[in-house]
């Protein structure tokens, strides 16, 4: 596990956080409509999603008007907020999530829905939008999948009962619609089934029928797609690795795939990171090392279409293109259009490197020993001639979520600054199959915070890094193991929570429902396994904090809410800990405004840097 020493890359000499923040710019999901390529495309600078059109020799241009913001709600974390149809698209808007109806040409969007059901994970069906619906009423959280007409607006619920759906797709000829659905406690990523319905005669459907997950073996299955002759697809994990199954008329076939997973954790609705074509084959993408590559998948090897990209999502295609969102390692985010002939990439949109491409700091993977097994990562080096740098541990959320090695400007901002950056999948991660997956189950507080560790000895055991001036950062679950590292171990100089979560039995009282039972699977039951929780609950043993922590908090935040961020603030200033809390009244769980991200930003650093001067 030795690593390969390389030079250093050359120091930016300004790279503000505010131009860090500014070079975020991202997107959603893209979809092939008539007339060209549609995506979603989120700017920091007013924090709003807008839907632009792209037309083969033509420029870019915006379709949402001002004072529309094209973002789903649904499950709080949203995905599929918008959907094709013929000469129409059909979008959420952030500011009531209700659906509206725009013509293709630019005109003037006009609501299809009026109420306060939330809608999201939206797919065109005939005549209709397919969506996944969510009402609140008298503390109730309730979820359907309905068919929205699109002429009238009425409203057909399709399948309720079950207590979350997703990824409602519908056959060509409109025949047979899928989805997947999934019961507490699961997580969409634990256990799922697959489930049909058929059109009767009549034009109504008949009974659902649910046709992959209810057997024994626990299985995640997501994105169902339908092949142009009517066969049904899904991604399944049964054999370790979500890869593509195909249904056939003995059951269910496993099509050839690398032995890898082919989709992340499915947070958001309406991810796309495969698609059948005809027969066997499909387009995909894939993790390998961490790395992600992209294919169009037969028999043998998969032919590559990655062209030095090294995440994709958002998949599409037509007769010439192959689209997809991707990021490399030194450009931002960006909307492809790869020629299915000669696997030459056009960039549409995005795509700008902030940085000189020397002055980038390049992700190396790292696989370290812990806990008597093996962690991943990724390892930026510091930007200049120090050969013994501070470390910074960047700690994702989720937990099941995962970082990727793709040019992150906030890294930058840090390796621009002298600061090398260990940016960590730690165990219980995604992208690294259902057992590296399930290594968190009734361990978070454990194994991610070993991990957190240990990788600090083992980049100071390789000469990398100064191991005595390292520095751990995460949100959200991230600032929970964040607070933990700092609370249980001696290896931190000082640490940053943003949006995380100190209280693990005060976020299981008022998360919301999608993550209502998450916390049984990653600690345990919160009354049989009182004492776990207690053990693991940082606020309760801030008194063993004794080295300086920043927290940054959304005021509008659903999933941890302030008061959590207050607490454990209060609690170590009592005890003359320098603590620092910077709350923003306009977020919620995950800054979005470019102001404020920068503030942010600038401020962690500061404060790192205070406590490394004061050292000296």
């Amino acid at each position: 596990m030795s690593e390969t020493r390389a030079s250093s890359p050359r120091r930016a000499e300004s790279f503000s956080a505010a131009q860090a923040v500014a070079a975020a710019t991202d997107f959603a999901e893209l979809r092939v409509g008539p007339g060209g390529l549609y995506y979603n495309e989120f700017r920091p600078q007013d924090a709003r999603c807008r839907i632009w059109r792209w037309r083969d020799g033509d420029e870019p241009c915006c379709l949402t008007p001002e004072g529309f913001s094209v973002r789903s709600r649904v499950y709080e974390y949203g995905g599929g907020a918008f959907c094709l149809g013929p000469d129409w698209l059909v979008f959420v808007n952030e500011a009531d999530q209700q659906l509206y109806r725009q013509p293709l040409d630019g005109g003037d969007p006009v609501a299809l829905t009026r109420g306060e059901r939330r809608h999201g994970d939206l797919r065109q069906g005939h005549g209709v939008v397919l969506a996944v619906e969510e009402t609140h009423a008298e503390g109730v959280v309730e979820h359907r999948l309905v068919a929205i007409g699109l002429e009238s607006g009425e409203r057909l619920v399709l399948a309720e009962g079950a207590d979350f759906y997703a990824a409602p797709v519908q056959s060509a000829d409109g025949e047979r619609l899928a989805w997947i659905e999934w019961q507490r406690p699961q997580q969409p990523w634990t256990r799922t089934r697959l489930c049909t319905l058929r059109r009767q005669a009549d034009g109504g459907y008949g009974d659902p029928r649910c046709v992959a997950g209810d057997g024994e073996q626990a299985e995640s299955l997501q994105q169902p797609r339908f092949t142009a002759d009517g066969r049904l697809g899904c991604l399944s994990d049964r054999n370790g690795y979500w890869q593509p199954w195909m249904e056939t008329a003995e059951g269910w076939t496993a099509l050839p795939a690398m032995p890898a997973d082919h989709a992340p954790a499915p947070w958001q609705g309406s991810a796309s990171t495969w698609a059948p074509l005809d027969g066997e084959r499909y387009l995909a993408t894939w993790f390998e090392d961490g790395f992600g590559r992209l294919g169009l998948c037969e028999e043998d090897r998969p032919r590559d279409y990655s062209c030095g990209y090294t995440r994709f999502r958002g998949l599409d295609l037509d007769t010439r293109y192959f689209y997809a969102i991707a990021a490399s390692a030194i450009s931002t985010p960006a909307v492809l259009a790869i020629d299915r002939q000669t696997r030459s990439a056009q960039v549409i949109a995005g795509g700008e490197s902030p940085l000189p491409a020397e002055c980038i700091s390049r992700p190396r993977p790292i696989h370290y020993p812990s806990g008597g097994e093996t962690a991943h990562g990724f390892f930026y080096p510091a930007c200049g001639e120090d050969s013994h740098p501070p470390l910074v541990v960047f700690i994702h959320g989720g937990p099941t979520s995962a970082c990727y090695p793709v040019l992150d400007t906030r890294i930058q901002y840090w390796t621009q600054r002298g600061f090398a950056v260990a940016d960590l999948n730690y165990r219980g991660s995604s992208n690294h199959g259902r057992a590296y997956r399930e290594k968190l189950h009734e361990q978070w507080g454990v194994v991610d915070v070993e991990d957190a560790c240990a990788v600090v000895g083992y980049l100071a055991e390789q000469g990398l890094v100064d191991g005595g001036k390292a520095f751990i950062r995460g949100g959200s679950a991230g600032g929970y193991t964040t607070l933990c590292a700092l609370a249980f171990h001696k290896v931190f100089r000082g640490g940053a929570s943003l949006y995380g979560v100190s209280d693990p039995l005060a976020l299981g009282r008022v998360t919301h429902k999608f993550e209502g039972d998450y916390l049984d699977w990653l600690i345990g039951d919160p009354e049989r396994d009182a004492e776990r929780y207690r053990a693991r609950t940082p606020l309760l043993h801030a008194d063993r904090i004794e080295v300086p922590v920043i927290f940054f908090q959304g005021e509008l935040d659903a999933v941890v809410v302030p008061q959590q961020t207050r607490d454990m603030l209060q609690a170590l200033q009592r005890r003359s800990v320098r603590a620092e809390g910077h709350f923003y009244p306009q977020e919620r769980h995950g800054f979005r405004q470019a102001a404020n991200l920068a503030h942010a930003l600038d401020a962690e650093w500061r404060f790192y840097r205070h406590i490394l001067d004061a050292s000296r």
